[in-house]
């Protein structure tokens, strides 16, 4: 295992989930330095995520250069991006530049996903897209906090700063620790397209989406189920935040472990399974303040308990086209996440239970447990055996 490959891999999805996820505690700071209102700071928000959507499909024009090149050039537009925010002194400004810090975010894990698999030895692959994915999940725990902090303390702009700085380091890792692990062949525009004519990435795809709609519901509306549903107060929140990103971090490596054992489908369904029993528990018993926040962390650590097998298996079904099927499941990470921040409000918006916050959460993993299933028991075998056939790999 070429572990500092994969190190410089997990210090690029670091500094890639911190820029996601700060702007979530910064945006009365942004609110008062623009002067405008925390609605309209929200849009720095979905700037960066329209940018990951857009930006997950532009890896398709640089399929003929080598990889270890389109994560130097993605690596590159994450610290213009970033550093363009430091300076800006216009709202719309900072739209752009947070467009354009997003815009190499889902590239970096399709093309890091498939440079991870290839600095390891067959078998590992799971695992070594879990240490990369790592560096998100450790964002989590402490690029929020640490943001909010800052900002409180300085500037808003701080952390910014320093997630610039950390990628000109980022750069420097690359360029030095990840070996060329050279390229995709290129079978044209339109070849790469025709993995989609079968059924087996669908599925992937589609539990993707809405097995992230189901555990982001929970997410997205995780403060006021503490405290209205668990009467957790207020002020322990941060504390348990805190706890659901180290659930994230252990769960994302546990998951690639299992995964060198049983394929990466037969884990993530298993895994999703678990998701909507534990999102119907807090339903059902979600008043009781110690277990809610139990539940509520393990919940967290299967998100990314799944994401990881995920990312691997959407390449096994698309040998053909793996920089557009990589491409493809991030979008999915994406939408999943917006559909289940919208279903999650509905319970809000027409005054019902808070409870049903966690039912509707477990309809839609439920959706995506199936999906799995299938593709696991009928698609996921014959999809292997077809990547590692045209890609010259063992499966063992």
């Amino acid at each position: 295992m070429d572990i500092k490959g994969l190190i410089a891999l997990a210090f690029g999805t670091l500094g890639l989930g911190i820029t996601e996820y700060v702007a979530m505690g910064l945006l009365p700071y942004l609110s008062a330095d623009f002067s405008v209102t925390i609605a309209q700071a929200g849009h720095a928000i979905s700037a960066y995520a329209l940018g990951v959507a857009i930006g997950a499909f532009m890896i398709i024009f640089m399929r003929r250069l080598r990889l270890k090149s389109i994560l130097l050039i993605l690596i590159l537009i994450h610290l213009f991006g970033n550093a363009l925010t430091c300076v800006v002194d216009n709202f719309n400004y900072l739209l752009i530049s947070r467009f354009i810090a997003g815009l190499p975010h889902g590239c970096f894990f399709g093309v890091g996903s498939i440079i991870a698999q290839r600095l390891v030895k067959a078998g590992k692959g799971t695992s070594a897209v879990a240490i990369m994915t790592a560096g998100m999940t450790v964002a989590n725990v402490f690029g929020v906090p640490l943001g909010t902090a800052l900002a409180n303390s300085l500037s808003w702009r701080v952390i910014f700063i320093i997630v610039a700085v950390w990628a000109l380091f980022v750069l420097l890792s690359a360029v030095l620790w990840i070996r060329d692990v050279g390229g995709i062949e290129d079978r044209g525009f339109k070849n790469q397209f025709t993995f989609m004519k079968t059924k087996s990435p669908w599925l992937v795809l589609g539990a993707t989406m809405f097995g992230n709609a189901g555990i982001f519901c929970m997410m997205s509306y995780v403060s006021p189920l503490l405290t209205d549903l668990g009467s957790v107060s207020l002020e322990y929140v941060p504390a348990v935040m805190v706890c659901m990103g180290i659930f994230m971090v252990a769960f994302n490596l546990i998951s690639g472990k299992l995964c060198d054992h049983f394929t990466p489908g037969i884990v993530a369904s298993y895994c999703q399974l678990c998701a909507v029993v534990l999102l119907l528990i807090i339903a059902l018993l979600g008043q009781y303040n110690a277990l809610i926040i139990t539940l509520i962390c393990l919940n967290a650590g299967l998100l990314f308990a799944i994401s990881s097998p995920e990312q691997v298996a959407i390449l096994h079904t698309a040998p053909a086209g793996l920089l557009v099927a990589a491409s493809c499941v991030q979008a999915a990470f994406n939408l999943g996440n917006a559909i289940g921040a919208y279903a999650g409000g509905i319970p809000f918006s027409f005054d019902l239970s808070i409870r049903l916050v966690t039912v509707i959460g477990a309809a839609l993993a439920m959706i995506g447990f199936v999906s799995l299933f299938v593709y696991a028991r009928k698609y996921e075998k014959t999809a292997m055996k077809e990547y590692f056939d045209m890609t010259g790999m063992s499966s063992k």
